[in-house]
Parts: structure tokens; sequence; C-alpha cells
């Protein structure tokens, strides 16, 4: 009898290593990683209000420890910048700048053509399933 839970996994980290060097190859040219871009992104999707560390942490797509690293990084870049809240002297704002949000929008089709590309030969009736399995396999854990 087959391990299917074992292929089941192998093939859950292959497919995600895959996608994941798709897209550092294509964020390589602009100095990004792709945990870094998920910030940025994060970060648009406030419409300029700011966020604590917390909340970007929790919307990650990929949880990490070293969060503040990577908003240091982003703000060395001038990408991001980081206030201490007025109300409160121990919370940190952090808000994507206007040249990060120049860089998101430079990067958006190119981020689309790379999704695309990523899919690519897939019916999409197989494409509808594997989004299905997925959120449902990701709504389990």
């Amino acid at each position: 009898m087959e391990n299917w839970a074992k292929k089941s996994v192998i093939n859950l980290i292959r497919a995600a290593h895959r996608v994941e060097e798709q897209l550092h190859a294509c964020l390589r040219e602009y100095a990004l990683t792709v945990p870094q871009f998920n910030v940025l992104r994060i970060l648009r999707g406030q419409k300029e209000q700011p966020v604590s560390l917390a909340t970007v942490q929790d919307r990650m797509v990929k949880k990490m420890s070293n969060t503040s690293r990577l908003i240091d990084k982003l703000i060395d870049k001038q990408l991001v910048s980081r206030k201490i809240c007025p109300d409160n002297r121990r919370k940190v704002d952090i808000c994507i700048t206007p040249k990060g949000l120049d860089l998101l929008q430079k990067l958006d089709p190119i981020i689309d053509t790379t999704e695309k590309q990523i899919i690519a030969g897939m019916p999409a009736n197989d494409i509808q399933m594997l989004n299905n399995l997925l959120q449902k396999f990701s709504n389990q854990h």
C-alpha cells in the first residue's frame, strides 16, 4: 500500500518550492526577497494606514520570527518607514513609502505574468480544483 500522506506532503513542498523559486527569480533584479515583497503588499493593502509589526507578522503568507529584520532591510532601501506611535510610545507604526508603492506598481505586471506562467498548461478546471483542495487543506490546519 502506498503512503499517500508522505507523497502528498512531498508534492506540496516541491510545488511550494517551485513557485517560490520562480517568484524569487523575477524579484532578484529588484533586490527583493519573496518575504520582503509579501511585506510590501501587506503594507500597500493598508491604504497608507500605519500598522504594527504584529499585524504584518499575522498577515504574512509565510510566518517568520525575523519580520523586524525584514522591515529593517526595507527601511534601508527606503521602501518602508517606521515611526513611534504618538499615542503609545511602545508601539511602532510601519508604513509603505511612495518609493515602495512605485516599486510595487512596476512589479505588479511582472508578478502577474510570472503567476500565469506558473500555472500555464493546466486546464482551467484543474486550476479551480487545485485551488479548492489547497483552500480546504489550509482551512483544516
